[in-house]
C-alpha cells in the first residue's frame, strides 16, 4: 500500500519553520574552536587539506602570500667579470700604444688639442690629486680607521693595493717607453698618478663608507683631466691606469668578500 507523502507547509503556515543548523556542526567549523585559533575538523585531527594550512595575510585574514622570486645578479656585474672586463681592456690599450695603432693616433690628436688649456693653477692642483703626498695620507688615515675597528685584513689588503701600483707601472713604463705629450723624455704608460689616485681614494672609500665612493670617483676623474690638460699625460695613459687600477681594487675586494663568507655568522668578537 503506498503511503501518501506528507503536505509541505506555506510561508503562511504558523507550525512550519524553515531547517535550522545543528549546534553542534556550526561550533566544529568555527574559527577558534577547541581554542585552536585556525579551522580544524570536528574530530579534533588536524587539517589535511592546504587550505586548512593557510597562514593569515597583514590584515589577519586567511590567505597566503605568494613567495617573491629574487631577482638574479647580472653576470655582466659580477666582481669576476668586472675583473675580466678591466684586464682585456688594458690589454687592448697597451697593444694599441705599443703597435701604434688607430686608438694611438685618435689618443694623441685629442691630447694635442686639449693640452694648455684651463687655468694653470687649477690644472696643476687637480694634477697633484694623484701624487703620492697627496693621496698616500689620505689612505693611511683609512687604513687605521680599519685598524682602530679591528678590521686587519681589509687593512691589508688596502695596502697591498697600494704597493701594487708602483710594483706594476714602474716595470711597464720602462718597458713600453712612450715619449710624453709636449717633451721628449720618456716612459709615459701608464700613468703613475692616475692609478695612484684611483687605489687611494677608491680604497679608502672601501675602507670607511662606500657612500664616499662617488667622491672618490671624483677625485680619480678630476686627476686624470688635470694630467692631460696639463700635457703631462695622453688620454690613453689615463685610462689604462684606471683599468690597472680598477682590477687591482676588485682583486681586494674580492678577497674581502671571501673572507666575509668564512666567517660563521654566529661568532661573536671578544668583548
Amino acid at each position: 500500500m503506498r503511503e501518501t507523502p506528507r503536505s509541505q507547509g506555506t510561508a503562511g503556515d504558523p507550525g512550519t519553520e524553515p531547517p535550522q543548523p545543528r549546534p553542534g556542526r556550526a561550533l566544529a567549523h568555527t574559527t577558534g574552536a577547541s581554542g585552536s585559533g585556525t579551522p580544524h575538523r570536528s574530530d579534533g585531527r588536524p587539517p589535511q587539506t592546504p587550505r586548512g594550512a593557510r597562514y593569515t595575510g597583514p590584515a589577519g585574514r586567511l590567505g597566503t602570500t605568494p613567495p617573491v622570486p629574487r631577482r638574479s645578479a647580472s653576470p655582466f656585474l659580477t666582481p669576476g667579470a668586472l675583473l675580466t672586463l678591466c684586464v682585456a681592456l688594458f690589454a687592448l690599450i697597451t697593444w694599441q700604444v705599443v703597435t701604434d695603432g688607430q686608438l694611438r693616433y685618435v689618443d694623441e690628436r685629442i691630447e694635442l688639442r686639449i693640452a694648455g688649456h684651463g687655468r694653470p693653477a687649477l690644472t696643476e692642483l687637480l694634477a697633484d690629486l694623484g701624487s703620492m703626498e697627496v693621496a698616500l695620507p689620505v689612505l693611511a688615515t683609512a687604513i687605521a680607521y680599519a685598524l682602530g675597528q679591528r678590521r686587519r685584513a681589509e687593512a691589508l689588503r688596502a695596502a697591498l693595493a697600494m704597493a701594487a701600483v708602483p710594483a706594476l707601472v714602474v716595470p711597464l713604463k720602462a718597458l713600453i717607453d712612450r715619449q710624453g705629450p709636449l717633451t721628449e723624455a720618456v716612459g709615459f704608460y701608464p700613468s703613475g698618478h692616475t692609478a695612484t689616485a684611483m687605489v687611494a681614494y677608491c680604497g679608502a672609500a672601501l675602507l670607511v663608507s662606500v657612500r664616499l665612493m662617488p667622491a672618490a670617483v671624483l677625485l680619480t676623474v678630476a686627476t686624470g683631466i688635470g694630467l692631460m690638460l696639463r700635457g703631462y699625460h695622453w688620454p690613453l695613459d689615463v685610462l689604462a691606469s684606471c683599468c690597472l687600477g680598477g682590477a687591482l681594487l676588485l682583486i681586494s675586494s674580492m678577497g674581502r668578500r671571501r673572507s666575509s663568507s668564512r666567517t660563521p655568522t654566529g661568532c661573536s668578537g671578544p668583548s
